[in-house]
């Protein structure tokens, strides 16, 4: 398999399927050597993440609504006209690619429409795109490959400015960062970070540091949620919402970490294994109905599920099945308040830019606010100095609310 044939069934699963990219891209770049995963995976994302604004220029200088198409063909097109309009391949490449995609498809029918279309791209996309307005929420999240909802949004809280300054970063490759696994011993290349102290920038994911239980890839905006914790030697922390276990395994004293799926929860062991995270006790159950016996904790994380705002540029496919769930945040911060002791602290924190998730939830929970911002200044909520707020556009990694509460 080519990375381009790796990227369309990415993008054909995906679209077709419901199926999640990098899960997908997992299976189908398995056999690829370093260089052509790379290359499938940025055709793979950048395909998911502008397929809005592919599928305006696939219609308007094919001819026909996207929708009418084989979804091969779809598929096919829609990483075409990615490679002809934001990627530095070759114009002879892209079509000759796309058309050959087809063909191995046996969608023989097809091919000479295919390759009609990839042609008219060749030659109209650039202009095509250049001519696309931002002065709405609507041009913008044509342009910029967002759901209108997600640009109104942004456009009402943020302004025009941050907003378009939000949509335009988060169409960019996420930063290439690890935390360093102070549990284990061993050399790791790369930058560390001047802010967080086991941050390291990097140029890739040294598989061999990673199966070695060295590092764990997470962005600084979610390293500094689980610094938020301030975990202790000798203390209980309960972490509500664990899995992967990024954050799980950056807590000090004992922890309890709740998985609700089977599958993550297994996950998440095998992740505390593999970092030497002996503190840490998975427990599989649905977090709004623990077991009686887990109370008492000196501090509670809720690492909340939320629309994912946040972490667009490293979740390609999640801006199109994103949904706010305030009902479930609060649920979750009010299991929080009962499990932590007196005089505990409780971090809420959430991957997502959306007042309703963050700042509306907190203020809704009755908690008392533990100011954050004299703590980490660089990281101040820019309208509520008490929380934490990470901005891909401004801090240059994922979008983190963060938020001290004590009962």
């Amino acid at each position: 398999m080519t990375a381009r044939q790796a990227a369309y069934q990415v993008v054909l699963r995906v679209f077709e399927d419901d199926a999640y990219a990098d899960r997908v891209l997992r299976t189908a770049a398995a056999g690829l050597d370093t260089r052509d995963r790379a290359l499938a995976q940025r055709l793979a994302f950048g395909t998911v993440q502008r397929v809005r604004t592919l599928d305006h220029a696939i219609t308007t200088l094919g001819k026909r609504p996207v929708r009418k198409l084989d979804p091969p063909v779809r598929a096919a097109l829609r990483v075409g006209a990615y490679q002809l309009g934001f990627s530095e391949v070759a114009t002879h490449a892209a079509v000759n690619e796309t058309v050959e995609l087809v063909r191995s498809a046996r969608l023989e029918r097809a091919v000479a429409f295919t390759n009609a279309v990839m042609r008219r791209l060749s030659q109209g996309i650039e202009a095509l795109l250049a001519a696309l307005a931002e002065d709405t929420p609507t041009d913008a999240a044509l342009k910029h490959s967002y759901p209108d909802w997600v640009a109104e949004l942004w456009w009402d809280e943020r302004g025009r400015d941050d907003a378009l300054a939000l949509m335009r970063a988060q169409n960019e490759p996420p930063e290439r960062v690890v935390r360093l696994n102070r549990r284990k011993a061993g050399e790791v290349a790369g930058r560390p970070d001047p802010e967080l102290p086991d941050a390291l920038h990097i140029e890739r994911v040294d598989d061999e540091a990673l199966a070695a239980g060295l590092v764990w890839p997470q962005s600084r905006g979610s390293q500094l949620a689980g610094l938020a914790v301030g975990s202790r030697a000798g203390e209980r922390t309960l972490d509500l919402c664990a899995a992967p276990g990024g954050k799980a395994t950056q807590l000090e004293g004992e922890v309890v970490a709740v998985e609700l799926h089977p599958g993550r929860a297994r996950e998440l062991e095998d992740n505390c294994r593999r970092l030497g995270a002996d503190n840490v006790t998975v427990v599989n159950a649905d977090a709004t109905q623990l077991p009686a016996e887990l109370t008492g904790f000196d501090r509670v994380l809720v690492d909340a599920p939320c629309s994912g705002l946040g972490v667009l540029a490293a979740r390609p496919d999640l801006r199109w099945r994103a949904r706010p769930l305030p009902d479930l945040q609060r649920d979750l911060l009010r299991v929080a308040a009962e499990r932590v002791k007196p005089g505990g602290t409780i971090v809420y924190s959430v991957c997502t830019i959306n007042t309703e998730e963050n700042e509306a939830v907190v203020d809704a929970s009755g908690l008392k606010v533990e100011p954050l911002g004299d703590e980490w200044p660089q990281f101040r909520h820019p309208q509520r100095p008490e929380f934490l707020l990470t901005l891909p556009h401004v801090h240059n990694t994922a979008g983190f609310f963060i938020a001290r509460l004590a009962t």
